[in-house]
């Protein structure tokens, strides 16, 4: 298939926010950049932005120079928001927000990588849209926005809404904006020159399936753990967990005990005690609030047995 033809080069701007994700937004410019060079055109132009058009800190500490702030922000055909860590921390202010909606009067196109979804959905700009974020942040942007569809798929195209749940996600969502541009087959040396074999449907799920998560192809354990997740601030009881594998509690203890070297009641607890701790690691919200959504009834409760777990409390684990 022929590379079309552009009658000038389709400009992307990104907006990089403190502790944004390196590897999210190297995974959005990088196929960009190589597009050009592949085809020796200039098909695509790019310009950074930070919120003061200073320099801006990436998670991993790498200082990034940008080429201004976002009141610069006027015309590109797609503007992509990168963000990282604590992106509940983070105050995007409202010139951003102004900015978007000033790109989306005038037909463009905006959207965002990695947790950067949690961003627009602040200033509404995903209020009855599809998109999708970081797996580790869907919960809590479903909770906090409920008028937004949010999907585990790698990425989301809805209309003018492009997101996608960072890490790599950004390469394959990148190279369907570069296919959709100029062609298929010049996305297709993209991905080889970026030793990236197969380019992924925005469907593809972010995380690896149970079985690979688990290292077992057990379908007892799967459908068990499985149920765990489902069910973190409604915990079920063992014997309910049985039933719902249609085993006996007795066969579903020795299985895990098999598996895990755990108590089917310990493994569970210590995943609802994980969930606590990136809540607390990530989020702003109340410890009652995170203990009632790890499926504790009360913060004491909680806090005795995260104490017992991880050797400090939630108090502690906030503080460090």
């Amino acid at each position: 298939m022929k590379e079309q033809v552009l009658n000038q080069p389709i400009k992307l701007a990104f907006v990089l926010l403190p502790n944004f994700s390196m590897i999210a937004f190297s995974s959005l410019i990088e196929p960009i950049r190589l597009a050009n060079r592949e085809s020796g055109e200039t098909y695509f132009e790019w310009s950074c932005y930070s919120l003061d058009g200073a320099p801006v800190k990436a998670s991993n500490h790498v200082m990034t120079q940008v080429d201004g702030s976002v009141q610069d922000l006027t015309d590109a055909f797609l503007t992509l928001v990168c963000s990282g860590i604590d992106v509940e921390q983070v105050d995007p202010g409202r010139e951003l927000g102004k900015r978007l909606r000033y790109l989306l009067a005038h037909g463009q196109k905006i959207g965002a990588a990695c947790t950067g979804a949690h961003v627009l959905a602040r200033y509404g700009l995903l209020n009855g849209y599809r998109c999708t974020i970081h797996w580790e942040n869907i919960e809590t942007l479903n909770e906090e926005f409920p008028e937004t569809e949010v999907s585990p798929d790698i990425f989301e195209i809805d209309r003018n809404r492009w997101t996608c749940g960072g890490g790599t996600a950004g390469l394959d969502m990148m190279l369907h904006f570069i296919s959709e541009k100029v062609g298929f087959a010049l996305a297709r040396r993209v991905s080889e020159v970026l030793l990236h074999q197969e380019i992924r449907d925005g469907e593809d799920a972010q995380r690896q399936d149970l079985r690979y998560r688990l290292g077992t192809t057990n379908a007892k354990v799967i459908s068990a753990v499985r149920a765990m997740e489902n069910h973190l601030e409604d915990p079920l009881s063992c014997r309910q967990l049985a039933e719902t594998v249609d085993l006996s509690t007795r066969q579903l203890e020795r299985l895990f005990r098999q598996h895990f070297d755990q108590t089917p009641r310990q493994y569970y607890l210590r995943i609802r005690l994980d969930k606590g701790r990136d809540l607390l690691r990530r989020t702003g919200r109340q410890i009652l609030d995170i203990a009632v959504a790890s499926g504790f009834t009360s913060t004491s409760h909680f806090t005795k047995c995260y104490r017992k777990c991880y050797g400090h409390t939630p108090t502690q684990e906030r503080n460090c």
